[in-house]
C-alpha cells in the first residue's frame, strides 16, 4: 500500500519517509523518551538510521500501518512522525502513535498531524475507531490528543511495557461521528 501525501493544517504536510530524513533519526534517538517507546534507535548510526527508514517502508509495503512524516511547508524540515497501526483492523479499530523531536514541540506540529490522519483514516479508510495511549505523567501528549478531537476514555493499568517497567496509560479514542459533532474542530 502507498502512504499518501496529506495535507496538515495549512503548516503542515505529511508524507512517506526517505533516507533524506536521517537527520530526524538522529535528532529523535537524542531525545529521552522517544527511543523507548518507538523503534527509533536508542544510539545513531547511519546503519541504524537506515534501518530505521527501512522499518517504515516495510510497515507499508506489508499493510501493517502508514508511518507518516511530519514536514514542515515553508522550508521542508522534518519534524516528527505520525503512525496509523493496523494490527487491529480486523476488529475495527486502529491505533496511532506520533512523536515530535524537541527542537519542533510546542508548535502544534503533533495535533494538525494527528487530526489530519484522523479524518483520513476515519473517513477515507472507513476504520470504525482509532486509540491512542499516552502515559498520566505526559499532560502534553495528553494535550494533543484532545486538540485533535480525541475523547479519553480512562486509565488502563499496567497496559504497555516501556523501557524496563510496565506502565499505565491513557485511552484516548475517536469516532466517525465525532467528526460531524459539534464539538468536533
Amino acid at each position: 500500500m502507498d502512504v499518501p501525501r496529506l495535507a496538515a493544517g495549512e503548516g503542515f504536510e505529511l508524507r512517506s519517509w526517505e533516507l533524506g530524513d536521517l537527520p530526524l533519526v538522529r535528532e529523535a534517538s537524542s531525545d529521552d523518551y522517544i527511543p523507548l517507546i518507538t523503534t527509533v534507535p536508542s544510539v545513531y548510526s547511519q546503519r541504524a538510521g537506515e534501518a530505521f527508514v527501512r522499518r517504515q517502508w516495510e510497515r507499508a509495503s506489508t499493510g501493517s500501518g502508514y508511518p507518516f512524516v511530519i514536514v514542515r511547508v515553508a522550508d521542508g524540515r522534518p519534524l516528527g512522525m505520525v503512525g496509523l497501526w493496523l494490527r487491529e483492523l480486523n476488529e475495527g479499530r486502529a491505533s496511532l502513535g506520533y512523536w515530535v523531536v524537541g527542537s519542533a514541540r510546542g508548535q502544534g506540529v503533533a495535533a494538525e498531524a494527528l487530526r489530519a490522519v484522523a479524518a483520513w483514516a476515519l473517513s477515507d479508510l472507513q476504520i470504525p475507531r482509532l486509540q491512542l495511549y499516552v502515559e498520566p505523567w505526559n499532560s502534553a501528549s495528553q494535550q494533543t490528543a484532545e486538540r485533535a478531537g480525541f475523547q479519553c476514555e480512562g486509565l488502563l493499568r499496567s497496559w504497555q511495557q516501556v523501557g524496563e517497567e510496565r506502565r499505565d496509560m491513557i485511552m484516548y479514542s475517536m469516532l466517525g461521528t465525532d467528526l460531524s459533532s459539534p464539538d468536533a474542530r
